[in-house]
């Protein structure tokens, strides 16, 4: 079985967390999202995954190491390819034409989930649903008696199913869905501008295909940098029992760390208060604080920091009181200096 990540976004709505990393690289408690969601996957498939091939944007060779490193970490081979001007879901899909074969999951990049099922080959494609109280801003689908799909409505403006897609899909035959997507592009047909997968699906729906649903039990978004925060928070509690084991290299002197929390290698926190829902990644060093429920990167100093559902990235450095704040790699945020 074959991964394939489309993930060319830069993630407009994190900034500025993601102008110097792409918005799937961005750790959530010590793992980048994309990591998480590929790990994830692989659990529901249940089988070896021999591929993952990552549809990215001009991220750079370093962040190309990284993905393939990703990929290699499931013991599968890791493939790069571009899409270099965004034409929508079905677009993205066909920058990887050439991984496209036999079976495989497709996962866009920037959502996490949690489920409880094996993945059921035997009908032509499963699709990932989530119950929603605002269906308006997903592609839905509509079922049949038997649970079987037999629309996808992409962005219904009046109530037609509250099942959004949430962006992951299973199918057992890359080569039809390349055909459908293959057609859709060279007659330019497009749904809001784009060339939009549901319509694949639909078209392969209307030939026959057999579409089932695969139901987590939750999806986390990652979109603002409330959402990360928020889904930070409870990938930190799904795995509370992990989190509890810091490493011998972090330094922790006069403090409380309520739990869940992520404590990265060499982290030092003297004279705080960290947690409930607290990531600090490597190298960070924390004095005087108090902070929950926020998200910390690598080598970042906070000093009398007085921090909630708060976002700081890597290299940062913060000195001062406040409540929520959202600051960016290699900033500096000083109350502290009064000259």
């Amino acid at each position: 079985m074959k991964i394939i990540v489309p993930m060319a976004g830069r993630g407009s709505r994190l900034r500025p967390h993601t102008l110097t990393v792409p918005k799937p690289l961005i750790p959530i408690a010590g793992k980048p999202i994309v990591q998480r969601l590929v790990e994830d996957i692989a659990k529901v498939a249940g089988e070896k995954i021999d591929e993952v091939a990552f549809i990215i944007g001009d991220f750079g060779p370093e962040i190309e190491k990284s993905l393939t490193q990703i990929a290699e970490k499931l013991g599968a081979k890791g493939s790069i390819y571009y899409q270099d001007e965004p034409q929508g879901t079905a677009h993205a899909i066909k920058c990887a034409e050439q991984s496209m074969q036999g079976d495989v999951v497709v996962a866009f990049a920037d959502t996490l989930f949690r489920a409880d099922f094996k993945l059921d080959k035997n009908s032509d494609g499963v699709i990932w649903v989530k119950k929603v109280e605002d269906p308006s801003a997903f592609g839905v689908v509509k079922l049949d008696d038997y649970g079987f799909i037999t629309d996808f409505i992409e962005k219904p403006q009046t109530y037609v199913s509250d099942l959004a897609i949430i962006g992951i899909y299973y199918f057992n035959s890359a080569e039809k869905l390349m055909s459908e997507i293959n057609y859709i592009m060279e007659n330019d047909i497009k749904q809001g501008g784009e060339y939009q997968l549901t319509t694949a699906l639909e078209n392969l729906r209307s030939k026959g295909a057999k579409f089932s649903l695969g139901k987590v039990d939750d999806w986390m978004d990652c979109g603002n940098k409330n959402a990360t925060v928020e889904t930070n928070g409870k990938i930190l509690e799904y795995e509370i029992e992990e989190m509890g084991h810091y490493p011998a290299s972090a330094n922790i002197e006069n403090s409380l760390i309520i739990q869940p929390c992520f404590i990265g290698e060499n982290v030092k926190i003297s004279n705080s208060k960290i947690g409930p829902g607290v990531s600090l990644g490597n190298n960070t060093i924390v004095i005087n604080s108090n902070i929950d429920n926020s998200l910390i990167q690598e080598n970042t100093v906070i000093d009398h920091g007085n921090l909630s559902n708060s976002m700081i990235g890597n290299s940062a450095q913060y000195f001062g009181v406040a409540r929520e704040i959202s600051l960016g790699d290699y900033s500096v945020l000083d109350f502290l200096n009064k000259e």
